[in-house]
């Protein structure tokens, strides 16, 4: 009983190492935002070169997630999060040390390459240290809340940081981070390779090119537009290659994406889920970015704890509520109510102004956004996952992250798209003036809350016509794990 007690104790550190190394990957997606007009002050770089240090951090992440899912398969999951880690680690240092936007931008990729490495190790051991369904279900539900919130906890640092220190530590910040979860890495088992064959290079090139064509041309859409040259040459040219990479994986001998981690019902619908739920998550916290500096005029600070109550309302769907509710309902009820909920929270902010009041106009609508979130992020975590074979959890820890990371780029260039579009008549009708800013800014503001509203019925649909019912352990057709 001692030593059961123990193993069960070390399995919650190791969850605390493994969300925490998950935390320094998601937050320093949105950590920069706050942090971006400070850094181009004193680096004097354009405009368009925000847009780059965002889109570089992407097309990195999200191009070699496939890659370091299958290294994690290949040469270990605890070596790969170390090596992700530390690789993070350095890359923030020397944003950290920039004088110039050339090695700002470079770290920046840099850190998009590590944090590849790092999120499907990091995912992978969460799914392979918990295996009976209690334990499995309160572990997704905090590693899933630290996912969710993890953007909202970005945006909050970034303030903080940016106004009583510096842009820098935005980037320094990741050290003590990284150093903390080193040293708890010998909480986390070492586990055997199960299965390593050669690597598939075809498949490793035509995913990585397709996957930066398909961002960078997303990314390209939200400054040119989705008309312009260097928008559709490289969607297209994105989508043939990945086209190209399914074919290749369908023939290849040891295939870097088998394609028996897609057949899985409810992992594709995860994944699908995915991309459509973070494509508004994206979109919501980059405009409430806009709304509440420009229209409302908030301090760096005051616009970070603006994100709190979002935070909040995850933890408790996620961690109080939802882990109860998995037990019982499974993936299927819990995600579509999640997802129309969030949605909820946003039409309620649809009714701001220039002249509102956080307490009376947005606090609820964030705290509903925040709850809707919670039930969402650990379910799809953890179906992704689940039932995998044990030598494509790796690969299958990414391919989550992968749609999460395509469909953050693709909703935000659908969702300035559609903001510019909505404020093109504004714009053109009067002089440029501090009033015509806040009002463009609470009008693309309200524009990006409706398409968000559209992106989540649609994730709830999709949950409700694909998932399975019943909870995960039960489900017939899922993938027998194999043990250790």
């Amino acid at each position: 009983m001692i030593k059961a007690a123990t193993t069960s104790g070390r399995q919650w550190w190791a969850l605390a190492v493994l969300t925490l190394s998950q935390l320094m990957v998601v937050l320093d997606v949105t950590i920069v935002n706050i942090a971006l007009p400070s850094a181009q002050a004193e680096l004097g770089f354009a405009d368009d070169g925000r847009h780059w240090l965002v889109t570089g951090y992407a097309l990195a992440f999200g191009s070699l997630l496939l890659i370091g899912g299958r290294l994690s398969d290949y040469f270990g999951r605890r070596r790969m999060l170390v090596l992700g880690l530390v690789g993070f680690a350095l890359a923030s240092a020397l944003g950290g040390f920039a004088q110039s936007f050339e090695t700002l931008l470079a770290a920046r990729v840099l850190q998009g390459a590590f944090g590849a490495v790092l999120a499907p190790a990091a995912l992978s051991l969460v799914s392979t240290t918990f295996e009976d369904r209690r334990s499995r279900i309160r572990a997704f539900s905090i590693f899933g809340a630290v996912s969710s919130a993890g953007g909202a906890i970005g945006l909050l640092l970034g303030g903080v940081l940016t106004e009583y220190l510096s842009w820098h530590w935005c980037m320094f910040v990741n050290l003590p981070i990284a150093i903390i979860a080193l040293a708890g890495i010998g909480l986390i088992r070492k586990q055997p390779v199960v299965d390593r064959n050669a690597l598939d290079l075809p498949g490793a090139l035509t995913s990585v090119a397709g996957m930066v064509a398909l961002v960078f041309g997303l990314g390209n859409a939200e400054q040119g537009g989705w008309l312009d040259v260097w928008t559709l040459a490289p969607i297209v040219a994105g989508i043939a290659l990945l086209v190209v990479f399914v074919i290749i994986e369908r023939h290849a001998a040891n295939p870097l994406l088998p394609l028996r981690v897609l057949v899985d019902r409810n992992r594709g619908a995860a994944n699908l889920v995915g991309l459509l739920v973070n494509g508004g998550l994206f979109g919501v916290f980059l405009f409430s970015t806009y709304f509440l500096t420009e229209a409302l005029g908030y301090s760096p600070l005051a616009t970070g704890l603006s994100f709190v109550p979002v935070v909040l309302g995850i933890i408790v769907t996620s961690t109080l509520v939802g882990s109860r509710l998995a037990a019982r309902f499974g993936p299927r009820y819990l995600i579509a109510a999640g997802a129309a909920l969030a949605g909820i929270g946003l039409v309620m902010q649809t009714g701001t102004d220039a002249s509102s009041e956080f307490a009376r106009d947005l606090l609820p609508g964030l705290v509903v956004y925040g709850l809707g979130l919670g039930l969402v992020f650990g379910r799809l975590q953890e179906a992704a996952t689940a039932r995998a074979e044990r030598r494509d959890i790796g690969v299958a820890s990414a391919l989550i992250n992968a749609s999460q990371e395509v469909g953050g780029a693709a909703g935000i260039a659908l969702i300035s798209s559609l903001a510019a579009g909505a404020t093109a008549a504004l714009v053109a009708s009067a002089p440029q003036s501090a009033a015509l800013v806040a009002a463009v800014t609470v009008e693309s503001y309200h524009a990006a809350l409706w398409a968000a509203v559209g992106l989540y019925a649609l994730a709830a649909v999709v949950s409700l016509i694909v998932f399975r019912s019943g909870t995960i352990d039960i489900d017939p057709d899922a993938e027998p794990l194999i043990g250790h």
